[in-house]
């Protein structure tokens, strides 16, 4: 389909000019819907899993000891391995993250 781009072209206003007033009016029964839009964080508060009831629920976690090749930072206290230790005075190790 060839394009005549001298042609002057036509806006939205124009064309609603020359529909019918039939045309108009379907138009705004289309757009007029009875569904409403409702917010998927809203309706996510409300909704309760069955059986969600985690109260009486126990964890079970293998905790190991610090290793011999690891160092607890002595700023943040998390447990690092020797390749993330930034610096070292005094006993007091400090890891990479806690060192900037």
């Amino acid at each position: 389909m060839a394009t005549d781009y001298d042609a002057p072209r036509r806006s939205e206003a124009d064309e609603l000019a020359e529909d019918s007033l039939e045309e108009l009016k379907q138009r705004r029964n289309e757009a007029q819907s009875a569904v409403v839009d409702v917010d998927e964080s809203d309706s996510a508060e409300n909704f309760e899993l069955p059986g969600a009831d985690l109260s009486g629920e126990e964890l079970t976690v293998k905790v190991l000891p610090k290793q011999a090749d690891e160092f607890t930072c002595s700023r943040c206290f998390l447990v690092h391995h020797r390749s993330r230790l930034a610096d070292q005075r005094d006993g007091q190790y400090v890891c990479r993250d806690c060192a900037f």
